[in-house]
């Protein structure tokens, strides 16, 4: 090793050789010198340098016959920049690789082989030198050969890497980017094959890539090798964690979701010239995660270390984008690749743009959203690469997949929509540097949508992407984050959808004042809790299958529901951490718990749920009390488990003093002890009651979230589900102001939080208006009125101050 001229093993190389070896060699050699020390596995190999690259142009005097098949070319036309590429290509295998060279990456190679054994698997992979600038991701730009083993098929795979640099989608990317052709030159990266054939393998980004919410390591895994998953032909299992805790010594695996993964990339048979081939997955091994939590928290934590190395480097915050595989024979997990990211890091952080859907129509097609922008046009269906040309601006894309050589057409396109591929596909990340959306993994997009056809599609409403039917109207609101003055009272959230937390925590806000479990509950776990406990009561055959079907993966069906649950809620948690976030415990009504899957055998028909089983009333009533339990068990696995102590729980509908005693007496027994390990306890003020008896109250909870909805129903006596009196339902009625107004004064007579979560001061600027005069702690908004009440907020703030 060193005395080579075109040779650098990785333990030469660090991250300022680009220029020398390219981004991808640059980054492997940094991380195999600087990073196994730190625990981090990486296969060892070495870079054929880019001035190996010139070599083969000079040695075969081709440089002019290469400049010249580029020239006056015009990149919009597709089939001219299709002949031109073949051409181009050609003029680089037909110059071969000169003997001098050969001679130096077979030693090389040799040397490699006595490390891992005779005749090793490599992977042969093409680093432009101008890839992974800040500016200009190069990725997928260039070619990559895997399972390559002997002198044969190395010296052919190298041939074609050189020949790479001229792929369709490279020049076009070249000339995009305002690089010069012949200023960039092609590095090869010659490493040790993971046998992630035998296992799984996927991508990490150390930021979410949708929002650019900084806390959380994203990584996807399917089985077999990489490359299925950075061209989108499968759809991953993704996985959320959260780094702060982590870094702390916790487990915050925040969410998971199985992805269909239905084939995987193998190597080849025996000397087959097929050296790699998809093979289709067993349906149970599709049902359950690639990878185990174990796996997961090891590659948040490799993924931490490689960002924390290369932002010290920096001297600035670098998001990283990481390729990783299992070794199916060692199960041992390496990093194969690690790039900085160059989207989210690149975006404005001082102006928040959010777009939402005016009207909704019917759902034609869903995956998972890409961006959260919305765009509107007719379906242009591409079956194959043939089609392409005919293909006009403004068109909403719809395939199988894309490849890189799509990616001409992909920037002309309103939208992109993918039958497969998950969030590190190749659609995902070009629509993302594009600034468009996309909806990936839509399963059977291209059978249902129909060129022509006028369609909506929105990724403006969290991780499902959806295409509406017709041309809906949809809008804009920009706010400037400069120019936001903070308020004495606190400004907090409603929040029930866990997939829009990412992107509200960008509003400026105070936290979370009210989570409801109920969207947890009915989108994600769909099940009664008592029937996951005893399903030996459930009746009907087809329910108990349809509950296997739900839970599916899981032997205890219990844990679904309390993993489920935690995920959920660790989510909201996450977003907005070190900012309080109050959970609110279940509040279903009896007949709302009736229509969850298997609930209708542990539920009675009552006249007026409104005011009925519901609540507080619930939790240590024999009928639910074990379902209580689960709750109580997730979200001590959110505290506990996963460090989110922000987590502050809340009691709904708590009728009477013996009743919040009970309640607290239960949350004990489940481990969930006020005061302990700084748990606070808040309870609804929703009753009047809670309002009457403020003081005693106060001696039980630690905080009062005044609910205007129920406490105007009660204090008026009207029905707020009828639409007969939903005139006389007002919260601004005299009655309903000065039961809050004793609200507030009780909670600060007896020095407890006073908040007010319900609906009035979204709707009404004056009833926010009213409580801030009053003194409240915090109100807790609909997301989509933060930055009205806010103004109107800060407006009163300051009249008060001048004395008005």
């Amino acid at each position: 090793m060193g005395n080579s001229k075109y040779i650098r093993w990785f333990e030469e190389i660090s991250i300022e050789d680009i220029p020398l070896v390219g981004g991808k060699n640059a980054s492997l050699g940094e991380m195999y010198r600087e990073l196994t020390d730190k625990d981090i596995k990486i296969p060892n190999g070495f870079a054929v340098t880019a001035e190996a690259y010139w070599h083969v142009l000079e040695t075969a005097g081709v440089l002019e016959e290469l400049k010249g098949s580029l020239e006056g070319l015009d990149i919009t036309d597709v089939g001219e920049l299709a002949k031109r590429g073949i051409k181009a290509r050609g003029i680089v295998l037909d110059a071969g690789i000169p003997d001098d060279l050969w001679e130096e990456i077979k030693e090389a190679y040799d040397t490699l082989s006595e490390q891992y054994g005779p005749d090793t698997d490599v992977a042969v992979r093409s680093s432009a030198t101008a890839e992974d600038l800040p500016h200009a991701s190069f990725a997928g730009q260039q070619e990559t050969y895997l399972n390559i083993h002997g002198y044969h098929s190395l010296r052919d795979a190298c041939n074609r890497c050189f020949a790479s640099l001229f792929t369709d989608r490279a020049i076009s990317y070249r000339v995009n980017n305002g690089f010069d052709h012949f200023k960039v030159g092609l590095s090869i990266g010659v490493m040790k094959m993971v046998r992630s054939d035998l296992a799984s393998s996927g991508v990490i980004f150390t930021i979410d890539t949708e929002t650019g919410f900084e806390d959380v390591v994203f990584i996807t895994g399917s089985y077999g090798l990489g490359e299925n998953i950075v061209q989108g032909l499968v759809n991953p299992d993704e996985f959320y964690v959260f780094k702060p805790t982590l870094k702390e010594g916790y487990r915050p695996i925040i969410k998971k979701m199985v992805g269909s993964k239905d084939i995987k990339m193998i190597y080849g048979r025996g000397d087959s010239r097929i050296l790699t081939r998809n093979v289709d997955v067993p349906m149970a091994d599709r049902k359950r995660f690639c990878i185990d939590d174990e796996e997961i928290l090891l590659l948040a934590k490799y993924a931490v270390t490689i960002e924390e190395h290369y932002s010290k480097k920096k001297g600035q915050h670098v998001p990283m984008d990481i390729e990783w595989a299992k070794d199916g024979n060692t199960d041992e997990i390496f990093i194969v690749q690690a790039r900085p990211e160059t989207v989210q890091s690149m975006k404005r952080k001082d102006v928040l743009e959010t777009y939402f859907l005016d009207e909704r129509s019917d759902i034609v097609v869903n995956g998972r959203s890409v961006g959260d922008r919305i765009a509107a046009g007719k379906v242009h269906v591409i079956a194959d690469v043939s089609m392409l040309p005919s293909f006009k601006a403004g068109e909403i894309l719809v395939a199988d997949t894309t490849t890189p050589d799509w990616e001409p057409v992909m920037k002309k396109a309103a939208a992109i929509i993918t039958n497969k591929g998950g969030r590190t596909c190749h659609a995902a990340i070009v629509s993302r540097e594009l600034g468009i959306p996309a909806v990936v993994g839509a399963e059977n997009a291209t059978e249902i949508l129909k060129t022509g056809m006028e369609v909506t599609v929105s990724c403006a409403e969290g991780d499902n992407g959806r295409i509406y039917e017709g041309i809906l109207p949809f809008h804009i609101e920009t706010i400037d984050l400069k120019g936001i003055e903070k308020t004495r009272t606190e400004i907090m959230m409603n929040l029930g959808n866990p997939e829009e937390a990412f992107a509200l925590s960008m509003t400026p806000n105070d936290g979370i004042g009210l989570a409801r479990l109920e969207f947890i509950i009915t989108s994600y776990i769909k099940v009664h809790p008592m029937a996951l406990i005893h399903p030996e009561k459930v009746e009907d055959d087809a329910v108990l299958d349809e509950i296997e079907k739900v839970t599916a993966g899981y032997e205890n069906k219990e844990d679904f529901f309390v993993e489920r649950l935690s995920q959920g809620v660790a989510t909201i948690a996450a977003s907005f951490y070190p900012k309080p976030v109050v959970v609110r415990m279940s509040d279903f009504k009896s007949n709302e718990y009736a229509s969850l899957i298997g609930g209708e055998n542990f539920e009675f028909a009552e006249n007026n749920p409104m005011l009925g089983f519901r609540g507080a009333s619930r939790y240590y009533d024999e009928r639910y009390r074990e379902g209580f339990a689960l709750e109580c068990k997730a979200m001590k696995n959110v505290r506990e488990g996963m460090g989110l102590k922000n987590l502050i729980l809340m009691i709904p509908f708590c009728r009477r003093i013996e009743e919040a005693e009970k309640v607290l007496a239960e949350m004990k027994k489940n481990g969930l002890e006020r005061g302990k390990d700084e748990l606070q306890v808040y309870v609804m003020c929703e009753i009047p009651s809670n309002v009457l008896l403020i003081d005693e109250f106060s001696k039980h909870f630690d905080g009062f979230s005044i609910g205007s909805n129920d406490l105007t129903q009660l204090t008026l006596g009207v029905d707020r589900d009828s639409e007969i009196l939903a005139e006389s339902f007002d919260e601004r009625d005299e009655a309903v102001k000065r039961i809050v107004s004793m609200a507030i004064q009780g909670a600060k007579r007896n020095g407890k939080h006073s908040g007010l979560c319900g609906q009035a001061p979204s709707d009404f600027p004056e009833f926010a208006e009213f409580l801030v005069r009053e003194g409240i702690d915090s109100i807790s908004l609909n997301p989509d009125s933060v930055m009205k009440i806010s103004l109107k907020v800060t407006e009163t703030e300051k009249e008060m101050e001048r004395g008005q």
